[in-house]
């Protein structure tokens, strides 16, 4: 199945959440954090402004992003959980 996002829309696979913290001790389910970060999958063309023009977006596929906690909407792909956000709900975009 492939999903293409529709205007400002971004569509994110969110970073697998950590089963061990950093002293090796492993995290019940429970206890494990909601993933803030992903992978961009797609994106949309962008805003459509109202001149009729479409705004470019500033983030493109591959880009790694940061987005609120409870930022998004969950879809399931192929078994998999993603995120729709609209670009206004990103925070950041981390490397390059």
């Amino acid at each position: 199945m492939k999903v293409r996002p529709l205007e400002d829309r971004v569509l994110v696979l969110p970073a697998v959440p950590e089963t061990r913290t950093a002293s090796g001790i492993y995290l019940p389910e429970g206890a494990k954090e909601k993933p803030m970060q992903g992978k961009v999958v797609a994106t949309g063309p962008g805003k459509r402004m109202d001149n009729g023009k479409t705004a470019a977006l500033s983030v493109s596929k591959g880009d790694t992003v940061v987005y609120g906690k409870y930022a998004g909407t969950e879809v399931e792909i192929k078994g998999d959980t993603h995120l729709i956000l609209r670009e206004s709900e990103l925070l950041g975009v981390i490397g390059n």
